[in-house]
């Protein structure tokens, strides 16, 4: 019988159930078909040792320690959670660049705006300060009626009480007057949104 070399075989590009495949089992060689191959051996949990640059080694280790993950960047849509969201940096949590928007109040200071961001700046239209209570409505998409709007004086001459005196689907109102000062100015107010619920 001519010996031919495994390699020198012809290439076999499908496996059947009933091909038989050379093994060698305590010393002896035998033949297993494909079936029993690929059905009969048992599969246990392995043990992991130290992970180290990609390659899992000395699995001995019977126990896993789990440790914090560091995150860096992460971009989604949402985030859900049953605790706190909190953070330790400098940075705070608030909103990323996008989010927020500008928009300029005109002809008088009662004139609403829209504004369809969760948070911005108004300018109002140029007029004296006035201790007579003002309202304009700022239209605005992102907002539910549960919501919370948080709102204060970012620039101006003359100091403003303001204040948020409706919130609903779609809207809110500012509410504000004059505590010191006439000036004739465009004072800007800036907001931000609390998406919140009631129940």
């Amino acid at each position: 019988m001519t010996t031919v070399a495994i390699s020198a075989l012809p290439v076999a590009t499908v496996i059947n159930a009933a091909d038989i495949v050379p093994i060698v089992q305590a010393g002896t060689t035998k033949s297993i078909s494909k079936t029993l191959l690929f059905t009969s051996p048992t599969m246990v949990t392995p043990a992991l040792g130290t992970v180290a640059s990609g390659v899992i080694s000395a699995c001995t280790s019977t126990s896993m320690v789990m440790v914090t993950p560091v995150i860096g960047a992460a971009t989604g849509t949402s985030l859900a959670v049953t605790g706190a969201v909190t953070s330790s940096g400098t940075a705070g949590v608030g909103y990323a660049t996008g989010a927020g928007g500008a928009v300029t109040q005109i002809t008088s200071r009662t004139t609403g705006v829209t504004l369809n961001k969760t948070t911005g700046s108004i300018t109002l239209v140029s007029a004296a300060g006035s201790p007579t209570l003002a309202s304009f409505t700022v239209t605005n998409s992102t907002v539910a009626a549960t919501d919370v709007i948080i709102i204060n004086q970012k620039s101006g001459t003359d100091l403003y009480e303001i204040a948020i005196t409706a919130v609903a689907a779609g809207s809110f109102r500012v509410s504000f007057f004059s505590l010191v000062g006439t000036t004739t100015e465009q004072p800007v107010f800036n907001f931000a949104v609390i998406k919140a619920v009631a129940a």
